[in-house]
């Protein structure tokens, strides 16, 4: 018997399964992938840490999560700084004085400001009730059309029009020249990649891949006290009350016989007609060298590509709107009475989660278990 059995060894398995096992308990971590790390996985092709399920940048200003994770991984100095590219035009993200500049030839915030108020002010809009307004409001009707509407619509699959207002609330409009995305006091990569951080995690723990949890469930829950299950909720239930919904993403990786694809880790691609979103070009989150610090000859690049989830697709981001927050929590009240569980993660709790939130919501259960002080 088992004190507990994690289902998943990505960062809230492996914080959970830390803390326990630090605290004398007996731990078994299972994973239906071939791996650990869940989505922050990285995998060494060419020298170069590709992050596998798309670009993952840790960034925090909670002083006790970054304590925590630097306990694991030394973290390099990279700074968010993705470009965007509308038909060959590129543009500065965040929205800041270089993207007014070269949307409208403006030299001071007063001047952005004004041009944003008055597009604001002919689109008549006073309180926003969806994406599109909101957006508007925030940076105005040319930023909108060009650097926001194809891009959204790709990655959600919907227009604009028909998405709520806060998912743009997250975007940083600032009216000076700090290409900084994140507004973070804690920021970088880990040196050696975040599979080696979660190696670390889980050192000493024993640990199962290639482990379907849910097909030989009645089996796995015989050999421990408590589970702690980071999957899809409504999987975890047969979705029984239907299935949530999410966003999926696929990826085509290419090695470059090149040292220098696009120049930048990321790069947006803001037209509705270019079929990808992105385009990563993973040696740049590691200033283009080795861990010797060599220049590295090859690169790596991933073309992504939104899509609607099915049932077998990777689930990555949650449609938090009104009719799956609701059918959300008809199955958090079914999570609720199964005592012996507890669900926690980006599938576990239906939340877009940030890496650090991910890493503060296990150590908050944690310390609910006694487990972390």
């Amino acid at each position: 018997m088992y004190d507990y059995l994690v289902v998943g060894a990505g960062l809230y398995g492996a914080v959970f399964a830390h803390e326990a096992a630090a605290n004398g308990k007996s731990v078994l971590v299972i994973d239906k992938r071939n791996h650990i790390a869940g989505n922050v996985y990285t995998e060494k092709i060419q020298g170069i840490h590709v992050h596998k399920y798309g670009a993952h940048i840790f960034h925090t200003n909670d002083k006790e999560v970054w304590d925590y994770v630097t306990k694991f991984a030394t973290f390099n100095r990279f700074t968010n700084s993705p470009v965007a590219n509308y038909k060959g035009e590129l543009y500065s993200l965040p929205f800041n004085m270089y993207t007014f500049n070269k949307m409208w030839g403006v030299v001071t915030p007063q001047e952005a400001m004004d041009i944003i108020e008055a597009q604001k002010k002919e689109a008549g809009i006073t309180e926003p009730k969806n994406l599109e307004e909101q957006a508007i409001s925030l940076v105005g009707k040319d930023i909108y059309e060009k650097l926001i509407k194809g891009y959204t619509k790709k990655q959600w699959g919907r227009p604009c029009n028909q998405l709520p207002s806060f998912i743009i609330k997250r975007l940083p409009v600032r009216f000076t020249f700090d290409n900084n995305y994140f507004n973070a006091l804690f920021q970088g990569i880990p040196i050696g990649g975040y599979t080696k951080m979660v190696e670390n995690m889980l050192d000493g723990i024993e640990v199962r891949l290639g482990v379907d949890y849910l097909e030989n469930k009645e089996q796995y829950d015989s050999i421990a006290s408590k589970i702690v299950y980071t999957g899809a909720i409504d999987a975890y239930f047969d979705y029984k009350l239907g299935a949530l919904e999410y966003r999926s993403v696929k990826f085509d990786t290419e090695i470059l016989d090149m040292p220098n694809f696009q120049g930048n880790a990321a790069v947006n691609y803001t037209d509705e007609e270019t079929l990808w979103t992105r385009i990563i070009e993973h040696k740049w989150f590691e200033f283009g060298k080795d861990e010797q610090g060599n220049e590295l000859p090859k690169t790596v690049i991933s073309k992504e590509y939104s899509s609607e989830w099915k049932q077998g697709d990777e689930p990555y981001y949650p449609v938090n709107d009104e009719k799956n927050s609701k059918l959300y929590l008809e199955y958090k009240n079914l999570a609720d009475k199964e005592s012996h569980v507890l669900f926690g993660g980006r599938l576990g709790e239906y939340k877009y989660y940030d890496m650090d939130a991910v890493i503060a919501s296990a150590l908050k259960v944690c310390k609910t278990c006694g487990l972390y002080k």
